[in-house]
Formats: C-alpha cells, structure tokens, sequence
C-alpha cells in the first residue's frame, strides 16, 4: 500500500480522470472493479444527469469512486449538493479556487483532492486543506494550465513543496510512465487519454477512432485567451488558426467557440465541427480496449519496468 491507495482506499495507485464527455458511470465504475479510482466527470453533465451517473456507478460497483468536479460552472452549488445528497465520498476539483468548496466537503466527511497545473498552486490547495495535489503537466488533453510546464518539469518541483499527497497527470498512459512519475515523486498517477479510449468510456466512437488514427504531433494547446485546450487538428482547428492569424479578439474567439462544441465532437462524433480533446500521449495509443485489459497492461508494464530498474 502506498499513500494514495490508502488514501481512497483501493488497490493500484491509478486514478482515471474525470474527462467531459468520457467519465460517465460505465467508465467510472470499470476503473474501480479493476482496482483504480473511477471518476465520474461532473463537468458535461446536468445536476439531475449527475445524480443519474452517481445512483447508476453505486449499482454498478461496490469499490470506491469519486466525482470531478470543475468549478467553473454557474451550477456547481447544486452539484456539490447532489454529491453530499448521494453519499459521494470522494471529490476531485479543478478549475477554480480550492479554498471555495474544500472546507465544506471536508466537513461532510468528503476526501478532497484538487487539480493544479503550478507548485504555486499546488501549496495554495494544500493550504486550503485538501486531502491529495493532482499535478498536471501541459502534455495533458482537454483544458489545461497556461504555465506550458511538463510533466518531467512538474512533478519534482511540486513534491519539494509539499507534504501531502501527490497524483501525477499528463502524459502518462502506461506503467512504464506510471513508474517513471513515481520516481520522480509522485505517490499515484492520474490516466486520461488511456481510459478515454476504452470501450466502457461514453465518448463517440468516430472520437475514439479518431484518436487511435492521431499520431505524434497531431495533438495542439490552443484557445489559451479563453481557457488553454488541447485538441487534435480538425477543420474547427484550422478556424481557430486562422482567426489567430486575422488577429480575432477574445470576443471574436469566443464567438467561433460558441457552445457545445466539445459535445458535438466528442460525444456527437463530428469530427469536423467540434473540439476534439486529446492529450498527447494519444499517438503511443493504437487500439480501443476494455479497461480490464487496460489497467492489466498498466500493472504488468509498472511491475516489469520496477525489476528492471537498476543501480549504475
């Protein structure tokens, strides 16, 4: 046992992230009966749709799992409810002060963990009182920190500064990275781009083929006057490229955004039209596969990379 699983109180140190438009209950509830932390993702979801995935996930498994919660939407108040409502008991925030909400599920009897992407804002949630750090390097898919800090960079730099958990994100999707992570300080990772391209994930599966066909490189962070995204190249892309080069305004890149345009590509599977969030670890992935066969692969890759290690 580490730090992490006793912590959350589950077998392998490997928490799934909280993905919009992936992390419904079937993938949540995979990821804890194979022993991970499952996360359900909050942000792509209506509070009522919520309080749906969180009943469904309890039917489903028996092991723990957790909510993501971005903090960055004008319903969070009522989402924090459902979660305390349907017995929730454990939280991953991101998006927004840790100080606003990790008090209150504390005193709910809640393990908080808050998502950063800086050691600054790493010691701020720690002194906000949350239970675990989740340090995400740039390499990460989805919206992310505008700092550009890798994974490599940030994990070291993050574990000088604290004393209470570490989970490491970005660019991890094997046990060879998770192993790596660990070395560097991390007490756990934290999987995105891996577990969105499994079958229990609820993303389209034009998205999730899209994925298995991008290579290296094919991954861009961009958007970053509104909130920094990662995205594979697509026509919607290229718009936003050429806005950039008719020097649009925030008001303009707002415009173009519009809404909904993450639904449509990654839940809806326009593959032309919509944001489709990736990270970039997403052209070492070749394949969709159960989560099974997943967090199999991770544990056998993190063991055999351990006893392969060895003293210069």
């Amino acid at each position: 046992m580490n730090k992490i699983t006793q912590l959350f109180n589950i077998k392998y140190p490997v928490v799934q992230g909280g993905m919009i438009w992936n992390s419904g209950y079937k993938l949540a509830a995979a990821v804890s009966n194979a022993g991970g932390l499952g996360l359900i993702g909050a942000g792509s979801m209506y509070p009522e749709v919520l309080r749906e995935h969180i009943q469904k996930c309890k039917k489903t498994t028996d092991k723990p799992f957790g909510v993501n919660v971005p903090m960055l939407y004008p319903n969070v108040e009522e989402i924090m409810n459902i979660i305390v409502e349907e017995g929730v008991k454990i939280v991953f925030t991101s998006a927004g002060n840790p100080k606003t909400w990790t008090t209150w599920l504390k005193e709910k009897g809640i393990t908080v963990a808050h998502v950063v992407s800086s050691s600054k804002f790493a010691l701020k949630a720690q002194e906000a009182g949350v239970d675990a750090v989740v340090a995400e390097g740039f390499e990460a898919g989805g919206h992310n920190g505008r700092e550009e800090t890798t994974t490599l960079t940030l994990i070291p730099m993050v574990k000088k500064q604290l004393s209470i958990p570490l989970i490491a994100a970005g660019g991890i999707a094997t046990g060879t990275a998770m192993h790596a992570a660990m070395v560097l300080g991390a007490d756990g990772v934290q999987m995105g781009t891996r577990f969105a391209m499994t079958l229990e994930s609820s993303s389209h599966e034009h998205f999730k083929n899209a994925c298995v066909e991008a290579k290296e490189g094919d991954t861009y962070l961009t958007l970053k006057e509104l909130a920094p995204v990662r995205l594979i190249r697509n026509k919607f892309f290229e718009e936003v490229q050429q806005a950039y080069a008719d020097c649009a305004s925030v008001e303009q890149l707002k415009e173009l955004l519009g809404r909904a345009r993450a639904k449509r590509g990654m839940f809806e599977g326009d593959l032309e039209n919509g944001e489709l969030e990736i990270g970039q670890i997403v052209g070492l992935i070749n394949k969709i596969q159960s989560v099974d066969e997943v967090m199999n692969e991770i544990v056998g890759d993190f063991n055999t990379s351990v006893n392969k290690s060895f003293i210069l």
